[in-house]
């Protein structure tokens, strides 16, 4: 958790998620899966116009009903660099702020490690949405969902 200047010059709660997880495998294949709509929407959401390409605009659709938010995100690819980076922009909520998603990849042990950078979120509701909601959900589809796909069993 950070904090930065608000209007006025009043200080804002800024709260981050950061996680990191290491698959056997070799980059170019976790590369795949974060970057082909097909194996994208076996491990996260529906990609709507996705490219892994800087300036596309796209949308992630969740899978079946949702409660409690509108079922979609939209995005735009902000950064690539080929097998080792990916950033896109993150509004999950019109009302609420845009967030950065940033995937990192790595040689490590004859595998991949694999950092995830979500940040952006604001205050207290943001501190809320960030510690109880996304960051137990991208541990779910990182170490479960994008694991299985990875390992040939989703």
């Amino acid at each position: 958790m950070a904090t930065a200047a608000g209007r006025g010059g009043r200080k804002r709660m800024i709260t981050d998620i950061h996680r990191v997880v290491r698959f056997p495998h070799p980059r170019v294949k976790v590369w795949r899966a974060l970057t082909q709509p097909d194996l994208v929407d076996r491990w996260l959401m529906k990609p709507e116009g996705y490219a892994a390409a800087v300036g596309t605009k796209f949308i992630l659709r969740a899978k079946g009903p949702q409660r409690g938010w509108r079922g979609f995100v939209e995005c735009e690819v902000l950064a690539v660099e080929e097998g080792r980076l990916l950033r896109w922009s993150w509004l999950g909520d019109e009302e609420g702020p845009t967030l950065t998603v940033t995937f990192t990849l790595e040689d490590e042990g004859g595998g991949t490690r694999l950092s995830l950078h979500h940040e952006g979120f604001e205050g207290f509701g943001g501190w809320l949405l960030a510690r109880l909601m996304m960051g137990p959900g991208w541990s779910k589809l990182l170490g479960k969902r994008l694991a299985a796909l990875l390992d040939g069993r989703a």
